[in-house]
This record gives structure tokens, C-alpha cells and sequence, in this order.
């Protein structure tokens, strides 16, 4: 509907898989170009990064403005932060260290008004300042998008129960703090991640919800392999790997090319 958040279609069945971004460098300029390259969707990240939720909420405008769709991953499953990103017109939020079936349902409860989740009510940019609020109460009952992330062992071990939980729209698996709840942070190739992975691709090919998993460096053959492991959506690289690589990548070109000709 015209001024309602942009919903999400995590699986895109025409695309056989979505792809997206994480934006972490708190400036709209950022988001617009990101929001220009051709992402199917992108994260505003509030946990790891400097962002506002004033600066969120400008953030999200533009992205919606370049008719992309608009996730935040919020700091915590605090009930009163995910609201304050929902009023500011997010089409979902990305919820970080949902170990539990039950913090699964708080984080469903914190985005979704009553009869389905404990949200409070609040006319804001989401609402149209009032203005559409009727619309908004139907479109965040059937197309806000709540994504929990399976970051930690504990996660892996209770998965069942947490994709069980109604209105878990899907689950991105983050696999730093992951490695790191193992002990080994960083170490992808240990053996106690790989069995890790191997839980989470069991569950994958049951197919009870979408699969996302967080491709930090964007690399396209570790994505691609994603794709093949049966993920549905992936969030590929973040913005400032993105600036610094390619930065580094064309100073590298350049000074080799300076040195061959014996500038």
C-alpha cells in the first residue's frame, strides 16, 4: 500500500534466492548508495555499530524512497527498541541472540500489535503521523518481517523449537559470533563449526522456514556455495568492506602499474 513500509520476500521463487547488504556507517549518503546498487533488500545494523534510532529512521526513508525494502538488526530482543525502529517505518527487524523458543516469541511480541504480539500503539512515520493507521495495523498483522538470529551453539541445539514459533518469518545464521560461542572465534573450518553448520543444513532441507546466513567478507564462491547449501537469502559483505576493499584493490592496481611503467 502507497507510504506503508516496503514488505519483504525473503525465498523470491522467481530468483531462486535473495541477496542483501548490512549498512553500518551512519550517514544516509551510505544508505542511498547501497541502496542503488541492486540489493534486494538491506540491513541498517543498530548492534555493532554507531547508528541512532534517529539516524536509523533517516536511513530508512531514504532506502524506502529508492524502493527497497528495510531491515534493522536492533541491539538487543528489547521490546521498546524494536518498536521505536518499527514506528520509524522499518518492513521488519533482524534479532540478535535469540537462543530460546520463548525469546523467539518475545521478539514476534515486541513487532506485532495485539491480538497477536504485545506491541504498544503509536502513531509515528510508520503510521503516516496518523494517517494510516488502519492500514499499517493490517499490513504489520500479515507483512512485517521478523528474522531471529542463530549466532550462538545453544541457538543450534534448540532450533527446532525456535522455528517452530508463528510469525518467525525466518532465521540468519551469523557465523562470527557463532565461532565464537564455540570457543574458536573466526575459525569457519574448525571441525565443532562445520558440525554446527551441518545442524543447521539438516533443518535447512526440511524447509519449515526461510535460511539466511551473513556472508561478512563478499566473497561470490563462499555465497554461491550458500546458495547451494540450500540458504535462501543472504546478507553479502558490508559497506565498509566494500569501501576499503575496493579502495585497496585500485591503489594496489595503481601503484603496480606506476612501478612497471617507472613513474
Amino acid at each position: 500500500m502507497k507510504n506503508l513500509p516496503i514488505s519483504l520476500d525473503l525465498q523470491d521463487k522467481k530468483h531462486k534466492g535473495t541477496i542483501g547488504s548490512w549498512i553500518t556507517i551512519p550517514h544516509p549518503s551510505i544508505a542511498e548508495i547501497m541502496a542503488k546498487a541492486g540489493f534486494d533488500w538491506l540491513v541498517i545494523d543498530m548492534e555493532h555499530s554507531p547508528i541512532s534510532i534517529s539516524g536509523a529512521e533517516e536511513m530508512i526513508r531514504v532506502i524506502q524512497l529508492c524502493g527497497i525494502p528495510v531491515l534493522v538488526r536492533v541491539g538487543e530482543n528489547n521490546a521498546c527498541l524494536i518498536k521505536r525502529v518499527m514506528d520509524s517505518g522499518a518492513s521488519g527487524v533482524i534479532v540478535p541472540m535469540v537462543n530460546t523458543m520463548e525469546e523467539a516469541r518475545q521478539a514476534v511480541m515486541a513487532v506485532k500489535y495485539p491480538p497477536k504480539g504485545r506491541r504498544g500503539v503509536g502513531l509515528a512515520r510508520a503510521q503516516g503521523y496518523g494517517t494510516l493507521f488502519e492500514e499499517y495495523q493490517r499490513w504489520v498483522a500479515e507483512e512485517s518481517t521478523v528474522i531471529v538470529q542463530v549466532e550462538h551453539i545453544q541457538a543450534v541445539k534448540n532450533l527446532g523449537e525456535i522455528l517452530s514459533v508463528e510469525h518467525v518469518d525466518g532465521v540468519i545464521v551469523g557465523p562470527y559470533d557463532l565461532s565464537a560461542s564455540l570457543g574458536i572465534p573466526g575459525q569457519f573450518n574448525h571441525i565443532d563449526m562445520l558440525k554446527a553448520l551441518e545442524t543447521i543444513k539438516d533443518c535447512i532441507q526440511k524447509r519449515i522456514k526461510p535460511f539466511g546466513f551473513h556472508v561478512v567478507d563478499p566473497d561470490v564462491n563462499a555465497a554461491i556455495t550458500k546458495f547451494r547449501d540450500g540458504y535462501s537469502f543472504l546478507a553479502f559483505g558490508v559497506d565498509f568492506l566494500f569501501l576499503g576493499g575496493m579502495s585497496r584493490n585500485m591503489l594496489g592496481s595503481l601503484r603496480e602499474s606506476k612501478e612497471k611503467t617507472d613513474l
